[in-house]
């Protein structure tokens, strides 16, 4: 892409930026060093899914994140450098993963072995047994299909599993379940996803190993501490409570009705479903690879209560997957996430967060309840993804979020360095190299 002819890099330009995630905040931060920058958000926070919650517990402040939570220095090269520039503590946590199902039918934990077999009765459970042999056996086969170049690459996972036969107890007590808690998407959706992908996903975090996996992160005071390291510097402006729902372009640039303001170029860091509904006047190739990406509402509550965990407590990990069937035979899951565990809170009661519980945290134990909206991926969002650099700078608009890669935070922040590097722009962790 020839970004001299998109986006001048010799004189400063008036630019908006539409949602606060990372993607937005981070787009604004950089850009903001040279050019005029006003940041909108619908919210009454910056953040997005960078989202702090601050409490007092039996009279200890307790700082506990719903959205964003960890990280580690492999797969988050650009967070990790973001986090170093700004001086922003961490320390380290632990991605454990345990399942509860039917209200404690079966559960088990992958710590270790002692987790993993917490029932005794899952030494003989011949569905469980084959389970722990096709984890093995998937991990194997997995790394072997990123070594194929006849990899079929609009593969889905659900045709991977199909093709390779791995049993029901891999994919509906492991491998989906584990999936699921990743993406906060439902397992069947999951089986949509592209193969390749989620196994270079699961290859890159070492998910395919026993061993050798990747230190987990967490930071410290919350995830909102890197936004208040921002927001110090004044780099640029910006409106809470101020939702952009149509943007005009014209021949020299943007314009937004709502804000009666005229910029020089507009970035887009929302949902792209939500920014092709701000569009005046999408053309087709906007609207093909923009509206290829599908968004999964989620409900997430932040809580006490403790029935929303595996029945055993050593069961208790990072990610908890709880499973239920109700009287149509259909499982219907949900997540909850031990915040205790992950951000290393010493407090004196347990913070969870759930997301889509089967039936709501007892209300006096609920602490806050928020709405997310998380990206479900499928071969037809690849393609656009492939396709989405051709966008950028087209009629002065520039599209940013986690949804252009992966969904995580990660991908978000890399998304808004590509560009900044389009207007010129080196981050300053990468300035020295």
């Amino acid at each position: 892409m020839d970004t001299t002819k998109q986006t001048p890099a010799d004189r400063p330009r008036r630019i908006a930026v539409i949602g606060s995630g990372i993607a937005g905040v981070a787009s604004a931060w950089l850009l903001g060093g040279k050019h005029e920058v006003t940041l909108f958000e619908k919210n009454d926070y910056l953040g997005g899914h960078t989202h702090t919650h601050r409490f007092e517990d039996q009279g200890h402040p307790v700082s506990v994140d719903t959205g964003f939570i960890v990280f580690n220095r492999p797969n988050y090269p650009h967070l990790t450098g973001l986090l170093s520039h700004l001086g922003i503590a961490t320390k380290p946590t632990q991605m454990s993963f345990g399942v509860s199902l039917d209200q404690g039918r079966l559960e088990y934990g992958g710590s270790d072995l002692s987790t993993l077999f917490v029932q005794k009765i899952n030494l003989i459970r011949a569905r469980f047994i084959t389970m722990v042999r096709d984890i093995l056996r998937f991990n194997r086969e997995g790394k072997a299909a990123l070594r194929d170049p006849a990899f079929p690459q609009d593969e889905s996972l659900g045709d991977f599993l199909d093709r390779r036969r791995f049993g029901v107890g891999l994919r509906a007590d492991y491998l989906l379940p584990m999936a699921a808690a990743i993406w906060s998407c439902p397992t069947e959706v999951m089986l949509e996803f592209p193969a390749l992908s989620f196994l270079q996903f699961f290859e890159n975090h070492g998910l395919m190993n026993v061993n050798d996996r990747p230190q987990w992160e967490t930071i410290k005071g919350g995830s909102r501490s890197y936004i208040d390291a921002m927001l110090k510097d004044a780099r640029f402006n910006y409106r809470l409570n101020c939702p952009i729902n149509r943007v005009i372009r014209e021949p020299d640039g943007i314009y937004l009705p709502e804000t009666s303001e005229r910029f020089d170029a507009c970035i887009f860091a929302g949902h792209a479903d939500q920014t092709l509904a701000a569009l005046d006047e999408a053309d087709a190739h906007e609207q093909a690879v923009l509206g290829a990406f599908r968004f999964q509402e989620n409900q997430a509550y932040l809580h006490h209560d403790k029935d929303l965990m595996p029945r055993r407590r050593a069961v208790w990990s990072s990610w908890n997957y709880l499973g239920q069937k109700g009287a149509s035979g259909h499982r219907a899951v949900a997540v909850t996430y031990w915040m205790n565990h992950l951000q290393q809170l010493d407090t004196p009661s347990d913070w969870l967060v759930t997301l889509n519980p089967f039936q709501p945290p007892r209300a006096e134990l609920i602490r806050a309840k928020i709405t997310y909206h998380h990206p479900v991926f499928d071969a037809k969002t690849s393609r656009a993804q492939q396709q989405l650099p051709q966008l950028q700078g087209h009629r002065n608009c520039y599209y940013a979020g986690a949804w252009t890669g992966y969904g995580f935070h990660e991908d978000g922040l890399r998304s808004a360095v590509n560009i900044a590097l389009a207007f010129g722009i080196t981050p300053p962790w990468q300035a020295n190299k």
